[in-house]
């Protein structure tokens, strides 16, 4: 299992300060409002996804939106986008996420396995898997 070489531990200070150094991996996202704080823009996205009445049309274009932005979501948006798909049935979209936050992480080898790590939570609650425990990262 590709799990075991994973740390055991991972601070986000380590996984997040390589974004300070590449400031233009935020830069897209600062676009979206440009009053907006980081807490503000947390919060929205994990209301938008907490809608216990989102329609899976609506949580594909979330996700898809929140793809565009030029950053890696907190741990908490992507725990309610998950609780979104479980609500719809939509575990493909979950395996989707975490291969779109691996994606974004890019070169950064430290902030997929901390993203992993805070979720492990909330996917052993909605029985998710991630895409290395199902064999997709060999296709």
């Amino acid at each position: 299992s590709s799990s075991s070489s994973m740390p055991l531990s991972i601070s986000k200070a380590n996984a997040l300060h390589l974004f300070v150094a590449v400031p233009s991996l935020l830069l897209s996202r600062g676009l979206h409002k440009s009053q907006e704080t980081d807490e503000e823009f947390d919060a929205h996205w994990v209301m938008y996804f907490n809608n216990a009445d989102i329609t899976a049309w609506e949580l594909r274009k979330g996700l898809n939106t929140l793809y565009d932005f030029d950053l890696v979501p907190e741990p908490k948006i992507l725990s309610a986008a998950f609780k979104a798909c479980r609500r719809l049935n939509d575990l493909a979209s979950t395996v989707r996420l975490l291969e779109a936050v691996k994606n974004k992480a890019g070169g950064h080898k430290d902030i997929y396995p901390y993203i992993i790590q805070e979720l492990q939570p909330a996917m052993q609650e909605l029985g998710i898997s991630t895409p290395e425990e199902l064999g997709l990262d060999k296709a």
